[in-house]
């Protein structure tokens, strides 16, 4: 007993260690990548903006923070309509008169929020399906895979499309209906890579103690394929985002929160894109700036997870 406690112990030192290196070298890599470094800032500065963007009360130590939007971005502002941009408001104002860069600052934490919640769904649903199916195999995997299948051949647009008309443009239904169409991707590749890990010597050493299913997929194996789910989560974050905003722009979109998408959308209905270039500009270059921001993250996480791409270079 004393020697199986030792042994364990030792596994979960080495373990321990191995995943500390890992991420030494994902630093490193990250250290040395100029794109990867201005994704993190650029993902810093938006998720600060999308955090502070309204006032934020602590109630218990009754502190009141001050929002960085200088207007309410839903009322009125001190101004005209269409103004261009000025002291007072620095990317001018809409058809009514409102802040566009309050707006703008707004729409932040919508995004986030979108991006974050569906990007997490989609690959907590894919790694769970690819984790089983290659796991066990025989009819669980050809069930599964058949459905991956199916959803690979739905188009993305018309079926949100046709979702969100049925039960509601609410932001619960537009991140439902990408999270139903984003965790293929990830079930496909986590599949092809627990195929290879359960026929390694550690699955064969667990199954041999009689370690249960549900530990070995969760407990041996999912560690090891995590990481790219991290990368795959990266990626289905700026998807969801330019989803999110392809259908707001379509006019789908929850019309209780403001998103970037929203902003160029009123400004398209109310016929200004050709008269107020202030109003249409920032939340397109936002959206950009935001994709290319989680872009460059994950292709700095594809080389931390593949080194063979650091020597190519």
């Amino acid at each position: 007993m004393s020697t199986e406690t030792d042994r364990s112990t030792d596994g979960a030192v080495t373990g321990t260690a191995k995943r500390v290196e890992q991420l030494r070298a994902g630093l490193a890599v990250f250290k040395g990548d100029r794109l990867g470094q201005i994704g993190l800032v650029l993902l810093a500065v938006f998720v600060f903006v999308g955090v502070f963007a309204r006032p934020i009360s602590i109630e218990f130590l009754n502190v009141t923070i001050p929002g960085l939007a200088p207007y309410d971005p839903s009322e009125r502002a001190i101004g005209g309509r269409l103004e261009s941009p000025s002291l007072a408001h620095p990317l001018g104002t809409t058809q009514l008169g409102r802040d566009v860069l309050s707006q703008l600052i707004a729409g932040t934490r919508v995004t986030l929020l979108v991006g974050t919640l569906a990007a997490f769904m989609a690959v907590f649903i894919g790694t769970n399906v690819g984790l089983v199916s290659a796991y066990y195999g025989g009819w669980v995997d050809d069930v599964l895979m058949r459905i991956t299948d199916i959803v690979y051949a739905v188009p993305f647009l018309p079926f949100a499309i046709v979702l969100v008309a049925i039960v509601g443009s609410s932001i619960v239904n537009i991140i439902g209906a990408i999270v139903l169409i984003l965790w293929r991707s990830t079930a496909r590749v986590i599949r092809s890579q627990v195929l290879s890990h359960k026929q390694r010597p550690y699955v064969e050493s667990a199954e041999a103690i009689g370690a249960s299913d549900l530990r070995i997929m969760y407990k041996h194996i999912l560690p090891n394929v995590l990481p790219l789910a991290f990368l795959y989560a990266a990626f289905a974050v700026g998807y969801a985002v330019i989803a999110e905003a392809s259908l707001s722009f379509l006019g789908f979109g929850d019309p209780n929160m403001l998103s970037w998408g929203e902003m160029i959308f009123t400004v398209y209905t109310a016929d200004a894109i050709r008269q107020a270039w202030w109003w249409v500009f920032p939340p397109g270059i936002a959206i950009t700036l935001f994709v290319m921001s989680v872009f460059f993250i994950g292709r700095t996480l594809e080389k931390v997870i593949n080194p063979e791409l650091r020597h190519q270079e």
